[in-house]
């Protein structure tokens, strides 16, 4: 086996990743291992992998390195496989992060997340059949790319409204059913000059251009599809504005199929709940939405009736403790008020049940500082969480009924 520096001298990093992006697994030599005191982990050189490094928006492959063969080429006894759980490229060096030590000259076989990596090219080809779409359509620029766990981002710099996007959208998924396939070119400096591909910036160099034909030309070093009907399906899933441009979510391939399944099996179980066709399920919710608005105004407009008629029973009553079923924060506040303004003294109004109550406390005539005293020594007391001022508070309190007629001085 060559030494590291020797095999340095005459060769970078093999990428078998462009050689063939559908490899799963490869055999490599371990060149070095060092130890990375700041990631808690073994960064590994091989002199040649099909882990892709993190780069171009795209997150870097995972998966294992298992020995195959000690430095003197002789069979290794089985091991555990060693996990791969980032990879980056660092000056033309390929380091796969791991979590043990592989030493230098050893024998791995390397085996790729393949469900990551083609999830991964999926979105990125969709992403660029999309973004090729929207930048000849809309004179625009792609300004940001972000490949997440759940979903692709991805930012221009031009407004575009959802009805503009619903169009295009389709417009890509006619494109991808169409099977088109994918062409990489590596051209000459002179080549790169009369092609017309998407870039931030001007290249140099070694340039990959990744070409979906009648979709997108553009300068990309990560992995993709090698045709279009592999994305299988895109589907935009928001759209906001940003300054003078526009941020789009967007998911492909299984992503979006487990997407949209998601939203089918909740729109079942809704319409089955509403008693609607699936197809009916939106202006059905809108009707009863409008029903419950309505049932809530009158709810409203009686029970307003109702605290009127109980307000009057304490009218001139001095200080009024109230405990009563369950209300709404709102309600509660509306009795409390009613009531204060017709005993002549501080009204407190509890309303629950077991031993969790909403409260409000109203006492126009006491001392603002007395009175926030008081509040905080009754939270205190009774378990509770509130404030308010100007003689007036709101809150929740953790106490039986027998425990707020005993804090307030009340037998009953």
């Amino acid at each position: 086996m060559l030494k590291r520096a020797i095999i340095n001298d005459i060769m970078k990093t093999v990428k078998l990743f462009y050689d063939d992006v559908y490899m799963k697994e490869f055999e490599a030599a371990v060149l070095d291992s060092s130890y990375d005191d700041k990631k808690k982990c073994w960064l590994v050189e091989l002199d040649r992998t099909a882990f892709y490094p993190e780069g171009g928006g795209q997150p870097s492959d995972e998966g294992t390195l298992t020995v195959i063969a000690d430095g003197a080429d002789e069979a290794a006894q089985p091991v555990t496989p060693v996990r791969v759980s980032e990879v980056h490229e660092k000056a033309e060096t390929i380091l796969h992060y791991c979590d043990r030590e592989i030493p230098a000259g050893c024998r791995v076989r390397g085996v790729i997340d393949w469900e990551r990596r083609f999830d991964h090219m999926q979105q990125h080809s969709g992403e660029h059949i999309v973004s090729g779409m929207i930048c000849s359509r809309f004179h625009c620029d792609n300004i940001g790319f972000h490949m997440g766990k759940d979903i692709v981002t991805i930012d221009y710099n031009a407004k575009i409204t959802r009805e503009e996007l619903a169009v295009l959208e389709a417009e890509a998924n006619r494109y991808i059913w169409e099977d088109h396939a994918l062409e990489i070119l590596w051209p000459t400096a002179e080549e790169l000059k009369e092609l017309d591909y998407r870039s931030k910036k001007e290249l140099t160099g070694d340039v990959r251009i990744t070409s979906f034909p009648g979709a997108d030309m553009c300068a990309c070093c990560g992995t993709h599809v090698m045709t279009s009907g592999q994305v299988g399906l895109v589907k935009f899933i928001s759209s906001q504005k940003i300054g003078k441009g526009t941020r789009i979510e967007l998911l492909c391939g299984k992503r979006a199929f487990d997407f949209l399944s998601m939203n089918f099996e909740q729109n079942q179980e809704i319409g089955v709940g509403m008693a609607a066709s699936l197809d009916k399920t939106a202006a059905v919710y809108h009707k009863q939405k409008q029903e419950l608005i309505d049932a809530k105004m009158k709810i409203s407009e009686l029970e307003g009736f109702y605290f009127v008629s109980i307000a009057a029973e304490y009218e001139g009553a001095g200080d009024v403790l109230l405990i009563r079923e369950a209300l709404s924060p709102d309600s509660v506040r509306k009795l409390t008020v009613m009531i204060g303004e017709k005993c002549g003294g501080r009204c407190a109004v509890f309303a629950g049940d077991s031993s969790d109550y909403k409260y409000a406390v109203l006492d126009k005539e006491a001392d603002p500082t007395a009175f926030t005293a008081m509040i905080k020594e009754m939270n205190t007391a009774l378990n509770g969480r509130g404030g308010g001022r100007n003689g007036y508070a709101q809150g929740s309190v953790q106490a039986k009924a027998s425990a707020i007629r005993e804090y307030f001085g009340r037998s009953e």
